[in-house]
């Protein structure tokens, strides 16, 4: 499974991060704001039940009096002020119940749909708070004396609690004095419409904060990766002729400069060996050409002066062989040390590839009579390139289709051009090249197991070398994906 970009995967940790963190902050704050709501609404209920000590029976009073004293009208006051103060505009949202010390109803709010149930809850809430102790009767004071005002009745401590009924939720608070009960509840819609109004925007706005992130951490990325990506254009431009380039320092960040004066140093030592191997190769090429030449024409002019057919000439013409085999390595490692070096010269001369393969064709017929040749190409195939260097390439090509052909096998040449290359694909019967060995079979020095015999002639220095001089002229040669019992090499050339 292929892993996603290092980049992409910044932006997203860095987008989930954010996330979490967003979701984590608007939770917490979505609660923290409820619960200020609920707290001030608190306040305001606990400022309210306090002012119901107005509306209670004196202290003393009968119970028999006390329904006079306390009329509806006073409550109903009460409610009309608790609706004010508590914002509403239409129906009130504010449940009131008043129960004496016997718990007998002295006002409860009809005014609500659901004031039924609502009530059942104030009543509930009543009954779980117990009674404050009634105060100590006090002497009544003298005549010559101003009776002022009855001191205060301490309730018990108010009581707070959300409860819902089967269509609102209601904030209910509860008390109870010695001489009567009060509860208050508010209905929490619009409370519950303010947070829904804040969720919401956060649903909005956490979204669009991770893409923001998501964005930003992106061409972070993309920034501080900008070293990694020209380390890589470096890398790929790492060829024979890109040996020397060089990553400058002074415009890279600190934290990758150690990474690139570590690669600098690699392609220094890397160029140096190569120009050290290059330079090793071509100059014994041609340090050998010299004496190769000379013993060979030595082992010429000797065989001219033995006897014919005695056994001094025999092994006279199977050193000439080995010679010439010999020169002919020493020409072909010339050449790939030139192309190593980027310093292949080409003598570029208008080449008829038709009439070059009908050559080839002629050679075949002669050397390997008894295979089968089938063509399919045309007259006036046309191009720029060196015409003995190109030769070299089809005789390499034609060598292996005859040398790896199976008996009474068969070679097919086919062509075919575009307004800018031409295709010529030279295809045999042959054996099945196992993977492994189609993957090195342009290296240098390598043949197949079948062919490191002396019975098939060659040292491996042939496709490696065609290929080589099909990219000097800006072409390539490439082994083709065929069927099995096959074998396949494409040449392709630019036409201009």
């Amino acid at each position: 499974m292929k892993l996603p970009s290092f980049r992409l995967r910044i932006a997203l940790l860095s987008a989930a991060l954010a996330g979490t963190t967003l979701v984590g902050f608007g939770a917490v704050s979505w609660f923290q704001i409820y619960n200020a709501k609920i707290s001030r609404l608190d306040a305001e209920l606990l400022t309210h039940l306090m002012r119901a000590t107005a509306n209670l029976p004196p202290r003393g009073e009968p119970p028999e009096n006390q329904g006079k004293e306390s009329r509806p009208s006073r409550w109903q006051f009460y409610e009309d002020s608790l609706a004010d103060a508590f914002g509403s505009n239409t129906k009130t949202p504010i449940a009131l119940l008043v129960l004496d010390a016997n718990g007998n109803i002295l006002y409860q709010s009809n005014s609500l749909p659901a004031d039924v149930e609502v009530n059942r809850l104030l009543l509930k809430r009543l009954q779980l708070i117990p009674l404050p102790p009634l105060p100590q009767r006090e002497p009544p004071p003298p005549s010559n004396r101003n009776v002022g005002p009855p001191p205060f009745l301490r309730p018990r401590p108010p009581k707070f609690v959300t409860e819902k009924t089967a269509k609102a939720a209601w904030r209910i608070g509860a008390t109870k004095f010695p001489n009567a009960q009060v509860a208050i509840a508010v209905n929490l819609q619009a409370v519950d419409q303010e947070m829904a109004t804040i969720r919401n925007i956060f649903l909005v706005s956490i979204p669009g904060s991770l893409l923001l992130v998501a964005i930003g951490a992106w061409l972070v990325s993309g920034g501080a990766l900008r070293p990694i990506h020209q380390l890589t254009g470096v890398i790929q431009q790492v060829t024979v002729k890109g040996l020397d380039q060089r990553i400058p320092i002074g415009t890279t960040d600190v934290e990758f400069v150690e990474l690139i004066q570590v690669f600098n140093l690699m392609l220094e030592r890397l160029e140096r060996s190569f120009t050290q191997a290059s330079r090793f190769s071509g100059d014994a090429a041609h340090e050998l050409k010299t004496p190769l030449t000379i013993l060979q024409g030595e082992i010429e002019r000797t065989l001219q002066q033995v006897d014919p057919g005695s056994e001094v000439q025999q092994r006279l013409s199977n050193l000439l062989d080995e010679v010439r085999r010999l020169s002919g390595i020493m020409r072909k490692l010339l050449l790939l040390s030139l192309a190593d070096a980027g310093k292949m010269s080409l003598y570029l001369v208008e080449v008829d590839m038709s009439e070059l393969l009908m050559e080839m064709l002629e050679d075949v017929e002669m050397l390997a009579p008894h295979l089968t040749v089938q063509t399919d190409f045309t007259d006036g195939l046309r191009l720029q390139g060196d015409r003995d260097l190109l030769i070299q390439v089809l005789q390499n090509l034609f060598s292996n289709a005859i040398k790896y052909n199976l008996a009474n096998g068969w070679i097919k040449i086919r062509t075919y051009q575009t307004q800018t290359t031409l295709h010529v694909t030279i295809a045999n019967a042959s054996k099945d090249i196992p993977v492994s060995e189609r993957e090195r079979i342009f290296d240098r020095f390598y043949r197949g197991d079948p062919a490191r015999t002396r019975k098939i002639e060659g040292i491996g220095l042939g496709l490696s070398l065609s290929r080589e001089i099909a990219r000097a002229h800006h072409g390539d040669l490439t082994l083709d994906s065929t069927a099995f019992g096959q074998t396949a090499f494409t040449l392709t050339l630019p036409m201009k």
